[in-house]
């Protein structure tokens, strides 16, 4: 999936169908002038519904149609036929969608189960026939009732990717160029700031024909949580990943100091991230020879006691299996 066919925020107007009115028929057979009532009711409005696909993974598919409308209930008909319901309209979207009423700001549901389905825009109501209304004081009633209108809503649809290791760094830190390296997903890679601006995913195949997903998630800076940088749009999507690689290069002036900034971020942002199982990867570690990568762990192993962390360079490929290694126990963990 290139960069620009991500699409994780839309915004939609819906409009269900109107219920179809009911008939005020009056039957009138060869042997039977003067019968009863005999009109049947309308068909309900088509509803608008949203089903979550597993083979979805943007919502780059309604970027450019953004107004959806059902079908209008028919009439109902003479001997007490119902009319039919009007067409509903599915909108499919992947899972880990969330949609909320764009006035109110108001969740309405989050869709994470594939096939799972949810109506946020419920047809009209078809009108009752004339047949409903006959009594015995008033046999010949010559009216029915009208269908009635259906829903209108503007909604926001938001996607949280769903991945099994979201990269968590700086922007530059190379996150890019590893999932290029152990996935065969593409991004865009250049040595500058941000050159990710949409979360980008890839299938990492580890041994027996297992896999994994990975997101890197465009480069967190000092108060991502508030807003400044890319803010908001991408620290929505680190929620749903059960594990978090930390990636810092191993040129930065301070490692552990990049690692409490981006931690102190995400702790701003939603505490509950900070359960999440983490690893640190020191990047671009093929720029260190065994005397300063030596020091360096001395280092490492006083700053992270109980976070494990390793040494991997996506460009030279070293330590790479080790890295699938440790994220696999990592996300197995919890199953065994």
């Amino acid at each position: 999936m290139t960069e620009g066919n991500f699409v994780d925020y839309v915004k939609l107007h819906l409009k269900s169908g109107k219920g179809g009115a009911g008939s005020a028929h009056l039957r009138r057979e060869k042997y039977i002038p003067k019968g009863g009532p005999d009109g049947g009711d309308g068909g309900r409005g088509g509803h608008i519904i949203f089903m979550a696909d597993k083979n979805l993974w943007t919502l780059y598919h309604l970027k450019f149609k953004r107004h959806f409308k059902a079908g209008h209930g028919m009439p109902g008909g003479k001997q007490t036929s119902t009319g039919a319901n009007g067409e509903d309209v599915y909108i499919k979207v992947p899972l880990g969608t969330i949609l909320k009423n764009t006035e109110t700001g108001e969740t309405i549901c989050e869709l994470t189960q594939d096939g799972e389905q949810v109506i946020i825009a419920k047809g009209g109501k078809g009108g009752r026939g004339n047949d409903h209304f006959k009594s015995a004081t008033r046999q010949t009633p010559r009216y029915a009732q009208p269908g009635l209108e259906g829903e209108e809503i503007n909604i926001t649809v938001e996607l949280k990717v769903l991945a099994d290791v979201g990269l968590v760094g700086f922007p530059n830190a190379g996150k890019s160029t590893l999932l290029s390296v152990i996935t065969a997903a593409k991004p865009k890679i250049a040595n500058y700031e941000f050159t990710t601006l949409k979360p980008n995913l890839g299938i990492v195949k580890y041994r027996d024909y297992k896999t994994f997903v990975m997101a890197d998630i465009p480069g967190i800076i000092e108060g991502a949580a508030e807003g400044k940088g890319l803010g908001h749009y991408f620290l929505r999507h680190i929620e749903r990943n059960s594990t978090l690689l930390f990636l810092i290069p191993a040129d930065a002036d301070d490692i552990k100091k990049q690692y409490e900034i981006l931690l102190d971020e995400l702790r701003r942002y939603n505490p509950e991230l900070l359960d999440k199982e983490r690893l640190v990867a020191i990047s671009k570690s093929d720029m260190l020879d065994e005397e300063l990568k030596e020091l360096l762990k001395k280092q490492l192993d006083a700053d992270f006691r109980n976070i494990p962390y390793l040494f991997i360079s996506s460009v030279a490929q070293q330590g790479l299996t080790k890295l699938k290694d440790t994220l696999w126990s990592m996300l197995n963990k919890k199953t065994d």
